[in-house]
Protein backbone atom coordinates (compact mmCIF):
# COMPACT_ATOMS: atom_id res chain seq x y z
CA UNK A 1 0.00 0.00 0.00
CA UNK A 2 1.53 3.31 -1.08
CA UNK A 3 1.78 5.98 1.62
CA UNK A 4 0.56 9.21 0.04
CA UNK A 5 2.49 12.46 0.32
CA UNK A 6 0.21 15.44 -0.32
CA UNK A 7 2.12 18.74 -0.62
CA UNK A 8 0.12 21.92 -1.15
CA UNK A 9 2.99 24.30 -2.02
CA UNK A 10 6.25 24.11 -3.94
CA UNK A 11 8.13 24.29 -0.64
CA UNK A 12 6.17 21.38 0.80
CA UNK A 13 6.77 19.46 -2.43
CA UNK A 14 10.52 20.01 -2.16
CA UNK A 15 10.53 18.91 1.47
CA UNK A 16 8.51 15.78 0.66
CA UNK A 17 10.90 14.78 -2.12
CA UNK A 18 13.98 15.45 0.01
CA UNK A 19 12.60 13.35 2.88
CA UNK A 20 11.34 10.46 0.74
CA UNK A 21 12.89 7.13 1.63
CA UNK A 22 12.36 5.42 -1.69
CA UNK A 23 11.03 5.77 -5.26
CA UNK A 24 7.97 7.95 -5.76
CA UNK A 25 4.98 7.56 -8.05
CA UNK A 26 3.85 11.02 -9.18
CA UNK A 27 0.13 11.41 -9.64
CA UNK A 28 -2.47 14.14 -10.03
CA UNK A 29 -5.98 12.71 -10.27
CA UNK A 30 -4.76 9.42 -11.77
CA UNK A 31 -6.64 9.78 -15.06
CA UNK A 32 -3.59 8.61 -17.04
CA UNK A 33 -1.98 6.37 -14.45
CA UNK A 34 -2.21 3.39 -16.83
CA UNK A 35 -0.51 5.26 -19.68
CA UNK A 36 3.05 3.96 -19.66
CA UNK A 37 4.84 1.06 -18.02
CA UNK A 38 3.85 0.16 -14.43
CA UNK A 39 5.82 2.17 -11.87
CA UNK A 40 7.63 0.40 -9.06
CA UNK A 41 7.42 2.85 -6.16
CA UNK A 42 7.24 2.72 -2.39
CA UNK A 43 5.35 5.99 -1.93
CA UNK A 44 2.73 8.00 -3.77
CA UNK A 45 3.45 11.68 -4.37
CA UNK A 46 -0.04 13.17 -4.78
CA UNK A 47 0.12 16.54 -6.57
CA UNK A 48 -3.62 17.22 -6.61
CA UNK A 49 -3.47 19.83 -3.82
CA UNK A 50 -1.19 22.00 -5.96
CA UNK A 51 -4.31 23.34 -7.58
CA UNK A 52 -5.81 26.60 -8.73
CA UNK A 53 -5.27 29.32 -11.32
CA UNK A 54 -2.79 31.79 -9.81
CA UNK A 55 -2.54 34.24 -12.70
CA UNK A 56 -4.67 34.94 -15.75
CA UNK A 57 -4.21 37.98 -17.95
CA UNK A 58 -6.48 37.63 -20.99
CA UNK A 59 -5.05 40.70 -22.68
CA UNK A 60 -1.54 39.27 -22.35
CA UNK A 61 -2.64 35.75 -23.42
CA UNK A 62 -0.98 34.14 -20.40
CA UNK A 63 -2.22 31.83 -17.64
CA UNK A 64 -0.46 30.25 -14.65
CA UNK A 65 -1.83 27.45 -12.47
CA UNK A 66 -0.82 24.70 -10.08
CA UNK A 67 0.06 21.32 -11.52
CA UNK A 68 -2.97 19.69 -9.92
CA UNK A 69 -5.45 22.09 -11.54
CA UNK A 70 -7.99 20.21 -13.71
CA UNK A 71 -7.62 21.05 -17.39
CA UNK A 72 -11.42 21.23 -17.59
CA UNK A 73 -11.38 24.06 -15.03
CA UNK A 74 -8.78 25.94 -17.06
CA UNK A 75 -10.74 25.50 -20.28
CA UNK A 76 -13.96 26.73 -18.67
CA UNK A 77 -12.18 29.90 -17.57
CA UNK A 78 -10.71 30.40 -21.03
CA UNK A 79 -14.06 29.78 -22.75
CA UNK A 80 -15.69 32.45 -20.60
CA UNK A 81 -13.11 34.88 -21.96
CA UNK A 82 -13.26 33.77 -25.59
CA UNK A 83 -9.89 31.99 -25.47
CA UNK A 84 -8.55 28.44 -25.89
CA UNK A 85 -5.63 26.12 -25.41
CA UNK A 86 -4.62 26.14 -29.06
CA UNK A 87 -3.07 22.65 -29.02
CA UNK A 88 -6.43 21.02 -28.15
CA UNK A 89 -5.36 18.57 -25.41
CA UNK A 90 -7.38 15.33 -25.47
CA UNK A 91 -9.14 14.00 -22.39
CA UNK A 92 -7.80 10.43 -22.19
CA UNK A 93 -9.37 9.58 -18.83
CA UNK A 94 -12.44 7.74 -20.19
CA UNK A 95 -10.16 5.44 -22.24
CA UNK A 96 -8.80 4.16 -18.93
CA UNK A 97 -12.17 3.85 -17.22
CA UNK A 98 -11.93 7.25 -15.49
CA UNK A 99 -14.44 10.08 -15.42
CA UNK A 100 -14.14 12.75 -18.09
CA UNK A 101 -12.65 16.06 -17.04
CA UNK A 102 -10.26 14.77 -14.36
CA UNK A 103 -6.98 15.29 -16.22
CA UNK A 104 -4.67 17.87 -14.63
CA UNK A 105 -2.32 20.53 -15.95
CA UNK A 106 0.71 18.60 -14.71
CA UNK A 107 -0.44 15.37 -16.33
CA UNK A 108 -1.18 17.15 -19.59
CA UNK A 109 2.35 18.59 -19.62
CA UNK A 110 3.95 15.30 -18.60
CA UNK A 111 2.30 13.54 -21.56
CA UNK A 112 2.75 16.50 -23.98
CA UNK A 113 -0.83 15.99 -25.14
CA UNK A 114 -2.10 17.67 -28.30
CA UNK A 115 -5.13 17.15 -30.51
CA UNK A 116 -6.16 17.75 -34.14
CA UNK A 117 -5.06 21.40 -34.29
CA UNK A 118 -1.42 20.44 -33.73
CA UNK A 119 -0.80 20.45 -37.49
CA UNK A 120 -1.46 24.19 -37.50
CA UNK A 121 -0.87 25.44 -33.97
CA UNK A 122 1.94 23.18 -32.74
CA UNK A 123 2.35 20.97 -29.68
CA UNK A 124 1.83 21.67 -25.99
CA UNK A 125 5.56 22.24 -25.48
CA UNK A 126 5.31 25.20 -27.88
CA UNK A 127 2.92 26.93 -25.45
CA UNK A 128 4.66 26.07 -22.18
CA UNK A 129 6.22 29.41 -21.19
CA UNK A 130 7.55 28.47 -17.78
CA UNK A 131 7.37 26.08 -14.86
CA UNK A 132 8.29 25.73 -11.23
CA UNK A 133 9.37 22.19 -10.37
CA UNK A 134 11.35 20.09 -7.92
CA UNK A 135 14.22 17.84 -8.97
CA UNK A 136 15.17 14.49 -7.48
CA UNK A 137 17.42 16.16 -4.89
CA UNK A 138 14.45 18.01 -3.44
CA UNK A 139 15.55 21.34 -4.92
CA UNK A 140 13.11 23.87 -6.38
CA UNK A 141 14.00 25.22 -9.81
CA UNK A 142 12.29 27.57 -12.22
CA UNK A 143 12.52 27.53 -15.98
CA UNK A 144 11.15 29.93 -18.60
CA UNK A 145 8.99 32.89 -17.74
CA UNK A 146 5.79 34.62 -18.86
CA UNK A 147 6.70 35.47 -22.45
CA UNK A 148 7.58 33.42 -25.52
CA UNK A 149 11.09 34.88 -25.72
CA UNK A 150 13.17 34.92 -22.57
CA UNK A 151 16.82 34.70 -21.62
CA UNK A 152 16.54 32.79 -18.37
CA UNK A 153 18.95 30.03 -19.42
CA UNK A 154 18.30 26.56 -20.78
CA UNK A 155 14.75 25.93 -21.98
CA UNK A 156 14.02 23.08 -19.60
CA UNK A 157 10.30 23.33 -20.38
CA UNK A 158 10.94 21.38 -23.57
CA UNK A 159 12.43 18.54 -21.50
CA UNK A 160 9.62 18.46 -18.93
CA UNK A 161 6.94 18.24 -21.64
CA UNK A 162 6.60 14.58 -22.54
CA UNK A 163 8.84 13.27 -19.75
CA UNK A 164 5.97 11.42 -18.02
CA UNK A 165 7.07 12.62 -14.60
CA UNK A 166 10.47 10.90 -14.78
CA UNK A 167 12.60 14.06 -14.53
CA UNK A 168 10.94 16.37 -12.02
CA UNK A 169 7.76 17.01 -10.06
CA UNK A 170 6.00 20.05 -11.53
CA UNK A 171 4.49 22.40 -8.96
CA UNK A 172 3.07 25.02 -11.33
CA UNK A 173 3.26 26.08 -14.95
CA UNK A 174 2.56 29.06 -17.20
CA UNK A 175 0.93 28.66 -20.61
CA UNK A 176 0.36 30.87 -23.59
CA UNK A 177 -3.31 30.92 -24.64
CA UNK A 178 -4.94 32.18 -27.83
CA UNK A 179 -8.25 33.76 -28.88
CA UNK A 180 -10.89 31.23 -29.86
CA UNK A 181 -11.82 31.18 -33.55
CA UNK A 182 -15.03 33.06 -34.33
CA UNK A 183 -16.25 30.44 -36.81
CA UNK A 184 -15.61 26.73 -37.42
CA UNK A 185 -16.65 24.77 -40.51
CA UNK A 186 -15.79 21.33 -41.85
CA UNK A 187 -15.59 20.02 -45.39
CA UNK A 188 -16.55 16.33 -45.49
CA UNK A 189 -15.74 13.97 -48.37
CA UNK A 190 -17.36 10.54 -48.34
CA UNK A 191 -16.20 7.14 -49.47
CA UNK A 192 -12.46 7.57 -50.08
CA UNK A 193 -10.07 4.70 -49.54
CA UNK A 194 -7.03 5.31 -47.36
CA UNK A 195 -4.53 6.13 -50.17
CA UNK A 196 -6.95 8.54 -51.86
CA UNK A 197 -7.72 10.18 -48.52
CA UNK A 198 -4.00 10.67 -47.79
CA UNK A 199 -3.62 12.40 -51.16
CA UNK A 200 -6.65 14.61 -50.57
CA UNK A 201 -5.44 15.68 -47.13
CA UNK A 202 -1.97 16.34 -48.48
CA UNK A 203 -3.39 18.63 -51.15
CA UNK A 204 -5.52 20.41 -48.58
CA UNK A 205 -2.61 20.94 -46.20
CA UNK A 206 -0.40 22.57 -48.85
CA UNK A 207 -3.23 24.78 -50.11
CA UNK A 208 -3.57 28.45 -49.16
CA UNK A 209 -6.80 27.80 -47.23
CA UNK A 210 -5.14 27.38 -43.81
CA UNK A 211 -6.64 24.03 -42.79
CA UNK A 212 -6.63 23.54 -38.99
CA UNK A 213 -7.69 19.89 -38.90
CA UNK A 214 -7.41 17.01 -41.36
CA UNK A 215 -8.61 13.51 -40.47
CA UNK A 216 -9.73 10.35 -42.24
CA UNK A 217 -11.96 7.73 -40.67
CA UNK A 218 -12.59 4.35 -42.29
CA UNK A 219 -16.18 3.18 -42.08
CA UNK A 220 -15.91 1.35 -38.74
CA UNK A 221 -14.50 4.43 -37.00
CA UNK A 222 -16.84 6.86 -38.77
CA UNK A 223 -19.88 5.04 -37.38
CA UNK A 224 -18.81 6.00 -33.85
CA UNK A 225 -18.84 9.75 -34.41
CA UNK A 226 -21.70 12.12 -33.55
CA UNK A 227 -24.13 12.61 -36.45
CA UNK A 228 -22.65 9.44 -38.00
CA UNK A 229 -25.28 8.91 -40.68
CA UNK A 230 -22.71 8.57 -43.47
CA UNK A 231 -22.47 4.77 -43.68
CA UNK A 232 -19.04 4.97 -45.28
CA UNK A 233 -15.51 6.28 -44.74
CA UNK A 234 -15.22 10.05 -44.30
CA UNK A 235 -12.40 12.53 -44.80
CA UNK A 236 -12.70 15.72 -42.77
CA UNK A 237 -11.06 19.11 -43.29
CA UNK A 238 -11.58 21.89 -40.75
CA UNK A 239 -11.30 25.63 -41.34
CA UNK A 240 -11.38 28.27 -38.59
CA UNK A 241 -11.33 32.06 -38.42
CA UNK A 242 -13.75 34.91 -39.00
CA UNK A 243 -17.10 33.92 -40.53
CA UNK A 244 -16.44 35.67 -43.84
CA UNK A 245 -12.94 34.28 -44.19
CA UNK A 246 -14.04 30.72 -43.37
CA UNK A 247 -16.90 30.86 -45.89
CA UNK A 248 -14.62 32.08 -48.67
CA UNK A 249 -11.83 29.62 -47.92
CA UNK A 250 -14.26 26.72 -47.66
CA UNK A 251 -15.67 27.45 -51.11
CA UNK A 252 -12.19 27.77 -52.58
CA UNK A 253 -10.99 24.55 -50.96
CA UNK A 254 -13.99 22.59 -52.23
CA UNK A 255 -13.28 23.87 -55.74
CA UNK A 256 -9.55 23.09 -55.56
CA UNK A 257 -10.03 19.52 -54.33
CA UNK A 258 -12.42 18.64 -57.16
CA UNK A 259 -14.15 15.97 -55.05
CA UNK A 260 -17.85 15.83 -54.13
CA UNK A 261 -18.07 17.28 -50.63
CA UNK A 262 -20.48 18.51 -47.98
CA UNK A 263 -20.23 21.39 -45.52
CA UNK A 264 -20.80 20.77 -41.83
CA UNK A 265 -21.99 23.73 -39.77
CA UNK A 266 -20.68 25.33 -36.60
CA UNK A 267 -22.30 23.10 -33.98
CA UNK A 268 -21.83 19.87 -35.88
CA UNK A 269 -18.18 20.70 -36.59
CA UNK A 270 -17.45 21.59 -32.97
CA UNK A 271 -18.98 18.35 -31.65
CA UNK A 272 -17.31 16.23 -34.31
CA UNK A 273 -13.77 17.54 -33.74
CA UNK A 274 -14.20 17.32 -29.97
CA UNK A 275 -15.07 13.67 -30.48
CA UNK A 276 -11.94 13.11 -32.56
CA UNK A 277 -9.83 15.01 -30.04
CA UNK A 278 -11.04 12.72 -27.24
CA UNK A 279 -10.76 9.50 -29.31
CA UNK A 280 -14.50 8.87 -29.33
CA UNK A 281 -14.18 6.10 -31.98
CA UNK A 282 -12.39 3.97 -29.35
CA UNK A 283 -14.65 4.59 -26.36
CA UNK A 284 -16.49 1.27 -26.83
CA UNK A 285 -13.36 -0.88 -27.27
CA UNK A 286 -12.81 -1.43 -23.55
CA UNK A 287 -10.81 -4.62 -23.98
CA UNK A 288 -8.64 -3.55 -26.91
CA UNK A 289 -5.08 -2.26 -26.83
CA UNK A 290 -4.68 1.27 -28.22
CA UNK A 291 -1.68 2.42 -30.25
CA UNK A 292 -0.57 5.87 -31.35
CA UNK A 293 1.69 5.99 -34.43
CA UNK A 294 3.49 9.10 -35.63
CA UNK A 295 4.57 8.73 -39.27
CA UNK A 296 5.33 10.83 -42.36
CA UNK A 297 1.85 11.85 -43.60
CA UNK A 298 2.37 10.53 -47.11
CA UNK A 299 3.33 7.10 -45.70
CA UNK A 300 0.29 6.69 -43.43
CA UNK A 301 -1.71 4.31 -45.61
CA UNK A 302 1.33 2.13 -46.39
CA UNK A 303 2.30 1.92 -42.73
CA UNK A 304 -1.18 0.92 -41.65
CA UNK A 305 -1.37 -1.75 -44.34
CA UNK A 306 2.01 -3.12 -43.22
CA UNK A 307 0.81 -3.29 -39.60
CA UNK A 308 -1.42 -6.23 -40.48
CA UNK A 309 -4.82 -6.80 -38.90
CA UNK A 310 -6.13 -4.05 -36.62
CA UNK A 311 -9.52 -3.87 -34.96
CA UNK A 312 -10.26 -0.18 -35.55
CA UNK A 313 -8.28 2.84 -36.75
CA UNK A 314 -8.38 6.43 -37.93
CA UNK A 315 -5.93 9.04 -39.18
CA UNK A 316 -5.34 12.54 -37.81
CA UNK A 317 -2.82 15.32 -38.53
CA UNK A 318 -3.29 14.95 -42.28
CA UNK A 319 -2.28 11.28 -42.11
CA UNK A 320 0.75 11.85 -39.87
CA UNK A 321 -0.94 10.41 -36.78
CA UNK A 322 -2.55 6.97 -36.79
CA UNK A 323 -4.69 5.74 -33.92
CA UNK A 324 -5.44 2.03 -33.97
CA UNK A 325 -6.57 -0.82 -31.75
CA UNK A 326 -5.33 -4.39 -31.58
CA UNK A 327 -6.20 -7.44 -29.53
CA UNK A 328 -4.92 -7.09 -25.97
CA UNK A 329 -2.96 -10.34 -25.97
CA UNK A 330 0.66 -11.37 -26.46
CA UNK A 331 2.62 -8.18 -27.15
CA UNK A 332 -0.53 -6.40 -28.43
CA UNK A 333 1.00 -6.38 -31.91
CA UNK A 334 4.15 -4.49 -30.88
CA UNK A 335 6.57 -6.48 -33.04
CA UNK A 336 4.62 -6.16 -36.30
CA UNK A 337 3.66 -2.53 -35.69
CA UNK A 338 7.24 -1.44 -35.08
CA UNK A 339 8.43 -3.52 -38.02
CA UNK A 340 5.92 -1.65 -40.19
CA UNK A 341 7.58 1.63 -39.19
CA UNK A 342 11.09 0.53 -40.17
CA UNK A 343 10.80 1.51 -43.84
CA UNK A 344 9.25 4.96 -43.41
CA UNK A 345 10.47 6.01 -39.99
CA UNK A 346 8.27 7.29 -37.19
CA UNK A 347 7.46 5.89 -33.79
CA UNK A 348 4.73 3.96 -32.01
CA UNK A 349 3.41 4.30 -28.46
CA UNK A 350 1.25 1.74 -26.69
CA UNK A 351 -1.27 4.07 -25.05
CA UNK A 352 -3.48 1.45 -23.39
CA UNK A 353 -3.03 -2.25 -22.61
CA UNK A 354 -3.34 -4.60 -19.62
CA UNK A 355 -0.62 -4.17 -17.03
CA UNK A 356 1.00 -7.53 -17.86
CA UNK A 357 1.57 -6.43 -21.47
CA UNK A 358 2.83 -3.00 -20.46
CA UNK A 359 5.29 -4.61 -18.06
CA UNK A 360 6.79 -6.90 -20.72
CA UNK A 361 6.43 -5.05 -24.05
CA UNK A 362 8.07 -1.77 -25.03
CA UNK A 363 5.42 0.88 -24.43
CA UNK A 364 7.44 3.71 -25.99
CA UNK A 365 9.51 3.52 -29.14
CA UNK A 366 12.83 1.73 -28.41
CA UNK A 367 15.77 4.12 -28.55
CA UNK A 368 19.01 3.77 -30.46
CA UNK A 369 22.00 3.22 -28.11
CA UNK A 370 23.34 6.77 -28.44
CA UNK A 371 19.93 8.31 -27.75
CA UNK A 372 19.31 5.92 -24.85
CA UNK A 373 22.65 6.95 -23.31
CA UNK A 374 21.73 10.62 -23.66
CA UNK A 375 18.34 9.94 -22.08
CA UNK A 376 20.03 8.29 -19.11
CA UNK A 377 22.37 11.25 -18.63
CA UNK A 378 19.48 13.70 -18.69
CA UNK A 379 17.57 11.58 -16.18
CA UNK A 380 20.60 11.37 -13.90
CA UNK A 381 21.13 15.14 -14.00
CA UNK A 382 17.55 15.81 -12.88
CA UNK A 383 16.97 12.77 -10.70
CA UNK A 384 20.29 11.15 -9.67
CA UNK A 385 18.66 8.90 -7.07
CA UNK A 386 16.00 7.63 -9.46
CA UNK A 387 13.14 8.82 -7.25
CA UNK A 388 10.57 9.84 -9.88
CA UNK A 389 8.33 7.31 -11.65
CA UNK A 390 11.05 4.64 -12.05
CA UNK A 391 10.43 2.46 -15.10
CA UNK A 392 7.49 4.53 -16.37
CA UNK A 393 8.99 5.03 -19.82
CA UNK A 394 11.78 2.44 -20.09
CA UNK A 395 12.80 -0.51 -17.93
CA UNK A 396 15.54 0.42 -15.50
CA UNK A 397 15.19 4.14 -16.13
Amino acid sequence: MLTPLEPATAEELAAAVAAAEGPLELRGHGSKRDFGRPVQASQLLDLSRLSGVTLYEPDELVLSAGAGTPVAEIERLLTANGQILAFEPPDLGPLFGQEAGRGTLGGMIACNLAGPRRIKAGALRDYLLGATAVNGRGEIFKTGGRVMKNVTGYDLCKLLAGSFGTLAAIASATLKVLPAPEAVRTLMVRGLGDPAAMLLMSRAMVSAEDVSGAAHLPEAAARCLPHADVGTAVTLLRLEGTPRSVAQRLAMLAKELESPSEELGEIESTVLWRGLRNLLPFRGDHGAAIWRLSVPPTAGADVLRACGPVERCFYDWGGGLIWLTTAAEGDAGAARIRAALSASGGHATLVRAPIAIRASAEVFQPQEPALAALTRRVKESFDPLGRFNPGRMYAGA
